[in-house]
């Protein structure tokens, strides 16, 4: 990495469930996030990033350690325990010598009846939220600073105001990160903090101060088409939160409304963290990475919420890196990214030779120009393995996976025998599904001998290393 005389801090913002198309400066004209805007302008931008799957526990696991989730095992939400191997990141960054931090959300395992289990995650600083709720008798550390400050999460969370933006999540967050910078200029060695807020996560409940400023007549509503629902009726079999309706039965318009309200104060409460950056003098040496866990459908093809499907909203995220002295600013970087490749960008930063079983690739040569922004994968992968389990009544059993080239998509839903292909060069809001046309099968059957060399490749657990010819 040239001109880089010392490890930077990191300063690692992820917000849980944020479509990639919710920031101004690329290109939505209805969202105020002038701060996130400021860091596009600053940084670099890829336009085009990917999670590993559209749902919290999977795509988090795939990122905190570099693998795709069929390889950490750890395929689906609700799961009861995580691998003891591989390490996750922060694990790995932490032995390298950085002073690590959690802040909000982890969600490698389950939270319910419990707060998430402890694992070797390399963090000596946890402040620990799962969610905006009051579910847990201990250990939630966000719940007992609202009850210490005379709040009641479960009676504000009905209220007509809602939870105000001095008692919220995203506010507790921020407080506990200038906590944690404060307490990081009297040690010596380099720091990561990782703060993962719950918003803009359902439920859709912004302060009333930050939905008063989003006027839902004003704002254009979901991606839809009446041929949608017959769509949707074809791909009812697999699994997803809510159920399939029009724009007008969702409210979803409504709830764009909110959703842009949470992200408004997510961008007011991010600002605070980084105007504690300048005024300590930290900012200059620090890495600002802005990206998200995965998307919201938001009533786009009829659907709200998530589950097993992988439109645009759903599995595309923002991935923003800004560090001015070192890397481009004002960079859109249009090629295909995995948040695999975010995590391999995160161990080069902080000195850590990357693992042989690690499977993202680093960013840097784009984030300082030594390639192209324009292409960087041939290709991004995603998946939602759910198998469904006799003792618990969520999830079907689906499983599937998506195969996204610069200018197609396929997904396949393996145990329902479905499929759906896009041409999103001429349908970039996937409303014509080509799985069936005559004139796309030779483009399908290419695609489909593609992803199965990927998915048999890039997921197949080959046991011990070999040690001898037999």
């Amino acid at each position: 990495m040239p001109n880089i005389q010392s490890r930077p801090n990191i300063l690692w913002y992820c917000t849980d469930q944020q479509r990639f198309d919710t920031v101004g400066a690329l290109g939505n004209p209805h969202v105020m996030t002038p701060n996130v805007d400021a860091l596009v302008d600053s940084g670099v931008a890829f336009t085009h990033a990917y999670c590993q799957s559209p749902i919290c526990t999977p795509s988090r696991s795939s990122f905190m350690t570099g693998m795709y989730p069929s390889r950490v095992h750890n395929t689906r939400n609700g799961n009861d325990s995580f691998p003891n191997y591989p390490p996750v990141i922060t694990k790995l960054i932490s032995d390298a010598g950085y002073r690590c931090g959690l802040i909000g959300k982890f969600h490698l395992q389950s939270s319910g009846k419990r707060t998430e289990p402890r694992i070797d995650d390399g963090f000596s600083y946890w402040k620990f939220s799962h969610a905006p709720r009051d579910d847990w008798q201990s250990g939630h550390d966000y719940a007992d600073w609202v009850r210490g400050k005379g709040g009641d999460l479960d009676a504000l969370r009905t209220d007509e105001d809602r939870v105000p933006s001095e008692l919220h999540q995203t506010t507790w967050a921020s407080d506990r990160a200038i906590e944690f910078l404060q307490a990081s200029r009297e040690h010596q060695e380099p720091w990561l903090l990782n703060l993962n807020i719950y918003d803009p996560h359902p439920p859709f409940i912004p302060p009333k101060s930050y939905a008063d400023q989003f006027d839902p007549a004003t704002l254009p509503g979901p991606y839809f088409k009446p041929s949608d629902l017959d769509q949707q009726r074809k791909l009812a079999s697999l699994d997803f939160q809510d159920e399939i309706r029009t724009p007008e039965e969702h409210q979803a318009t409504l709830a764009q409304a909110r959703y842009y309200a949470m992200i408004a104060q997510i961008d007011d409460q991010f600002q605070r963290i980084l105007n504690h950056l300048d005024e300590t003098g930290q900012r200059a040496n620090t890495v600002i990475l802005f990206t998200s866990d995965h998307g919201e459908a938001l009533g786009d093809h009829g659907l709200m919420y998530k589950g097993c499907r992988f439109y645009e909203g759903l599995v595309r995220i923002p991935l923003i890196f800004s560090w001015p002295k070192h890397f481009q600013q004002a960079v859109q970087a249009s090629g295909l990214v995995e948040l695999l490749d975010m995590s391999a960008t995160l161990l080069e930063l902080c000195g850590v030779t990357q693992p042989d079983y690690f499977q993202g690739r680093s960013l840097v040569p784009v984030l300082t120009g030594e390639s192209s922004p324009d292409h960087f994968r041939d290709y991004v992968r995603s998946e939602y393995f759910d198998a469904l389990d006799p003792q618990f009544t969520g999830g079907s059993g689906t499983f599937g996976t998506m195969f996204r080239t610069p200018s197609h998509k396929l997904c396949m839903y393996h145990d329902k025998q479905l499929g759906e292909l896009y041409d999103l060069a001429r349908d970039p809001w996937e409303h014509i599904d080509l799985w069936d046309s005559p004139d796309s099968q030779n483009v399908k059957n290419e695609l489909i001998r593609q992803a199965f060399d990927a998915h048999v490749t890039l997921t197949t657990d080959m046991g011990s290393p070999r040690i001898a010819p037999m």
